[in-house]
């Protein structure tokens, strides 16, 4: 490749020669006139051929200038599309996009992130809350290329970590117990009296084909369950909100449930926990993890886990 001259004094020209003018070339470059005659002039000089007729108030294309005019337009366009890759990959180095079910994105991840933002003051999170990071069985298999397609760094599944190529990581078991308001759990005392109750049922987990719902926790406590008056809801925060008003017992995660059991908005009204099979585990792609700020809200999200198991180690 032949040694080319100065940049500044090739877009100089480029401005110039498209305008027809030193001075509109001058007024888009925000320099002066003689700055561009100046280093049109150095040009000329460096590749020696004229580039431009000087008339009295006027300046004309030579037959040089016109010939390799566009090809020069389109050289700088490609390479100020080259350049805002370059500054785009800069500013995107500090988002990181992630996706879990609904309940949990809310419940879970968003009361923590401020603590995120304080080890990464720089960093942008893209929370998505989407039911399909539910397995439906334990056949269900999510690979890289289904995180790529949809554009996601890191997310939040929860099911049985069947997630080859993803590095999946056990972030919290799922353990229901019965939670209600307190006034509803004041008037009621015993398993028995659960099933004269409204039964709301989190319709996120009725998604799965293997069911863990009020007829597991029953007959986990030996119980035969006949008829029960259930109450679906299409997720976890619909149902939630159902149990904070009043309108029945809900079979959750203490773990997803905490900022409510601990303002008192609800109560365990029977410490028998429905341990499940299922879990939720972080995943991501290899890709993904070779950025810094994929690494680290994965791992954060896995140190939270750990405080939060240390919590509940220490009551």
């Amino acid at each position: 490749m032949s040694r080319l001259p100065p940049l500044i004094a090739l877009s100089y020209f480029e401005v110039a020669a498209r305008t027809r003018s030193f001075a509109a070339a001058a007024k888009e470059l925000n320099v002066t006139p003689a700055a561009i005659s100046h280093q049109i002039k150095a040009l000329e000089e460096y590749l020696g051929v004229d580039l431009f007729v000087r008339h009295h108030r006027r300046v004309s294309l030579t037959p040089a200038a016109r010939g390799a005019l566009p090809e020069l337009h389109e050289g700088f366009q490609t390479l100020g599309r080259a350049v805002e890759k370059i500054r785009s990959y800069g500013e995107e180095r500090l988002i990181v996009t992630v996706c879990a079910e609904p309940l949990f994105a809310t419940k879970w991840i968003v009361p923590r992130l401020h603590r995120f933002y304080a080890r990464c003051p720089d960093a942008e999170v893209r929370l998505q809350a989407s039911l399909h990071t539910v397995d439906r069985d334990r056949g269900s298999v999510l690979g890289v290329a289904d995180l790529k397609r949809a554009g996601i760094d890191v997310s939040v599944r929860l099911g049985y970590g069947n997630y080859p190529g993803l590095a999946p990581r056990r972030l919290l078991s799922l353990d229901l117990v019965p939670i209600c308001a307190p006034e509803l759990a004041s008037t009621r005392a015993g398993i028995e009296s659960l099933k004269g109750l409204p039964l709301l049922c989190d319709g996120t987990l009725s998604r799965l084909k293997e069911p863990y719902g009020w007829k597991e926790w029953f007959q986990q406590q030996g119980d035969d369950t006949g008829a029960l008056r259930e109450l679906r809801f299409g997720n976890g925060l619909l149902a939630l909100e159902a149990a904070i008003a009043g309108q029945g017992v809900l079979l959750g995660s203490r773990d997803l449930h905490q900022a409510e059991l601990s303002a008192g908005k609800l109560v365990v009204l029977a410490d028998r926990p429905l341990n499940c099979d299922q879990a939720y585990y972080v995943v991501s792609a290899g890709e993904s993890l070779e950025r810094p700020i994929a690494c680290q809200f994965r791992d954060w999200l896995l140190e939270e886990a750990g405080m939060l198991a240390e919590n509940e180690e220490s009551r």
